[in-house]
């Protein structure tokens, strides 16, 4: 089992942290893995990432997986990795970034939203596929997806709120990447308190315990 499957299998759920800053990157990772959530990304998309990405890799606690998102070229995929990513995650379907992840000995979960998209990465080598942006169909278009795909590990990213996330999951979901739901203000200086309540409440809908 790789480190990627292993924190997935201890909480489905893949925390997206994406902000005009990245300073706060490693504290609202910290928040989020003492509530259990182990899987983060940190995107591409934020200023000095890369940095953030590497200094927090150097003193990653036990049990988080590190991973690079918003990843669209091989160059990038190769920087992400240098600085101490795990795995990395495409908006969209990038045969170039799926070899380059394979190359580099890492899981790529390339974003997809079409049953061709979704088979042509799998084909290509994906760890896993990302169904994005998941909002556009809901739990029914995974659901209908998954029924000739029974086998190809989908994980919905996009606009699922924290209520819907249980739907997701009966309807077939290897996983979740939670974004603004989950993480809300706090990578640009929110309550991490609030951020806290959040991962819980979270965590207890997908065992299925009171909240």
């Amino acid at each position: 089992m790789t480190p990627l499957a292993a924190a997935l299998a201890a909480a489905p759920v893949v925390a997206i942290l994406r902000s005009t800053s990245a300073s706060r990157f490693p504290e609202v990772a910290d928040t989020l893995r003492q509530e259990g959530i182990r899987a983060v990304e940190f995107t591409l998309s934020t200023p000095h990432v890369l940095d953030a990405l590497r200094e927090y890799a150097q003193s990653l606690p036990d049990g988080t997986v590190l991973g690079a998102g918003t990843v669209t070229t091989p160059r990038e995929a190769e920087a992400a990795v240098a600085a101490g990513a795990a795995y990395l995650i495409t908006p969209a379907t990038s045969l170039e970034v799926i070899a380059e992840g394979r190359r580099l000995g890492v899981p790529v979960l390339p974003g997809a939203l079409t049953p061709t998209e979704i088979l042509s990465a799998w084909r290509a080598g994906a760890a896993m596929v990302k169904l994005f942006p998941a909002s556009v169909g809901g739990p029914e278009y995974l659901r209908a997806v998954r029924a000739p795909l029974p086998d190809i590990p989908l994980v919905p990213t996009g606009g699922i709120s924290l209520d819907e996330a249980p739907a997701y999951l009966a309807a077939g979901a290897a996983a979740l990447g939670m974004g603004g739901p989950l993480v809300g203000d706090a990578c640009a200086g929110g309550d991490l308190d609030a951020l806290r309540e959040r991962a819980a409440r979270l965590i207890n809908l997908l065992e299925g315990l009171p909240v």
